[in-house]
């Protein structure tokens, strides 16, 4: 169902009495559908009139026999789940009625990609709910007179749960629209008087790329609260639309892992005060990119990164797993610093400063190897979109014949006509050789998630094959000095190896 109030109320009366309800995204379709439906194995499933075909195409696929109920108008013959619901009484139900849950009890299945794989269903139980909404409840200080704006998927915990949840605890108000709208956003913030606004990933740098407007700093917001802002537009963003404060914070849907930024410092994504260290465990250990594998040292031990040093972030703390499959193999670490012990992997490569700030770097998967050395792509889309007229940037590895590891690509979306000598000047200037993509492709856009992630695997998958898309495609001509067209000859040159990157 896409994002509406009804969405929230649905599942809050479902998990009230003892069900669970599992949050699926409205972006799924065909088979990815039927496999985000088979893996929690529903009884039920509740979908809005406007998705109901979508559902109808993907039943072949689906391997249960669930009841389908329909919301709002329709002529599919699937029950209607609002007009039963209007031959029930609206008074409380009974204590025969229905169990209340305990904090025990499982509430959520929430889909997530995870690091690999299929996306997988990460089990939430109504403690984690409880700790989720009251938690920033506190952080942002919310109360009563709160109107919090939500235009991001609410079948994600953020925006389900926490832009949600933490403010409706306190008593304050929710403003939800269906997605988000570079365009409307302020306009929406001002018309229903917003004092909180929820973020994610590449949503301020879209605000940032929107053409000014009177509303930019006619609002009432007194903080963004959120998650992957980029150190680059932190600064501008709180500039041009006038944020008093943004409390920037790490966290995933399954992991034990959260760390909050609540003094402010740009690119950081929070810190643990000393006297909370021994209440938080936390640990950054060396990683092997190759492996993709924590470094184990002669007596089997993760070893523990140095400041400035990266690795993968790992925790230990209450890890509720998924539905369907265990994952303790991938997912939990056994004899980390001593026998017997257990961490959870976050996924996710860090490093923290020498004030104790903790940074996120990349994406396990998206770090790749090139020359020895290991590049993290979102070093590298940062400097892209430092370049005037870059509006888009993802960066990711491709396979070379006869060459180890994987060669840095980049596909760039721009406003204009881009100096392609300046920008390999640009590159020089803030990349160390090895980090320079060695392939460039234009594209007039790039497809995002709905919480506006870059999608790579397409990409990769046609690499810098020039029979495989229409964009314009260049390489990075060492030798030479400069990007050059990349067409069929040069492509088979490179792949009988006859030009060496």
């Amino acid at each position: 169902m896409p994002n509406r109030p009804e969405y929230m109320a649905i599942w809050l009366g479902i998990t009230r009495v003892g069900g669970v309800v599992a949050l699926i995204n409205t972006r799924l379709c065909g088979a990815s559908l039927a496999h985000g439906l088979d893996v929690v194995a529903p009884k039920h499933v509740i979908v809005a009139a406007e998705l109901v075909d979508r559902l109808v195409a993907a039943r072949p696929n689906l391997g249960g026999q669930a009841k389908v109920w329909v919301h709002g108008d329709h002529t599919s013959g699937f029950a209607s789940l609002h007009r039963d619901v209007e031959g029930y009484a609206g008074v409380a139900l009974a204590k025969r009625e229905g169990r209340p849950p305990t904090l025990e009890d499982r509430a959520l299945l929430i889909g997530t990609s995870g690091t690999t794989g299929l996306p997988k269903a990460a089990a939430v139980s109504h403690l984690r709910l409880q700790q989720w909404t009251h938690w920033f409840a506190g952080l942002m200080g919310a109360g009563p007179d709160d109107r919090m704006y939500n235009c991001l998927p609410m079948y994600h915990s953020v925006g389900g749960v926490v832009a949600t949840g933490a403010v409706l605890v306190v008593g304050g108000s929710v403003v939800i629209r269906e997605k988000f709208s570079a365009a409307r956003f302020w306009e929406d913030v001002v018309r229903w008087d917003c004092t909180l606004v929820q973020y994610i990933g590449e949503l301020c740098r879209y605000l940032l790329a929107a053409d000014p407007r009177p509303e930019d700093t006619a609002h009432r917001v007194r903080m963004a609260c959120g998650n992957g802002l980029r150190p680059r537009v932190w600064t501008e963003f709180q500039r041009r639309f006038r944020i008093p404060r943004i409390l920037e914070f790490y966290a995933s849907t399954e992991g034990p892992v959260s760390l909050f930024n609540v003094e402010g410092k740009p690119g950081a994504v929070g810190r643990i005060p000393a006297f909370l260290a021994h209440r938080v465990p936390v640990a950054i250990v060396k990683f092997d990119t190759v492996a993709e594998r924590p470094v184990r040292d002669a007596d089997g031990s993760c070893v523990r990164c140095a400041p400035g040093e990266v690795g993968e972030l790992i925790g230990q703390g209450r890890f509720e797993g998924y539905a369907g499959r265990d994952v303790s193999d991938d997912k939990v670490l056994r004899n980390v610093f001593e026998r017997g012990d257990a961490w959870v992997r976050t996924g996710d490569l860090m490093k923290k400063d020498e004030e104790g700030y903790f940074h996120f770097v990349d994406r396990i998967g998206d770090t790749f190897r090139w020359k020895g050395e290991n590049v993290a792509t979102s070093e590298v889309a940062d400097a892209l979109a430092a370049f005037p007229g870059v509006t888009g940037a993802v960066v990711y590895g491709v396979e070379v014949p006869n060459a180890e590891g994987r060669a840095g690509m980049a596909a760039v979306v721009a406003d204009g006509e881009l100096s392609l000598g300046a920008l390999r000047a640009h590159l020089v200037r803030r990349l160390p050789e090895y980090a320079r993509p060695l392939f460039l492709r234009l594209c007039r856009e790039i497809a995002v998630t709905a919480t506006f992630r870059l999608t790579k695997r397409d990409l990769m998958t046609q690499g810098y094959d020039p029979g495989a898309t229409d964009d314009r495609l260049y390489v990075d001509d060492r030798a030479r000095g400069a990007f050059v067209p990349l067409d069929g000859t040069v492509f088979e040159r490179i792949q009988h190896g006859h030009i060496r990157l």
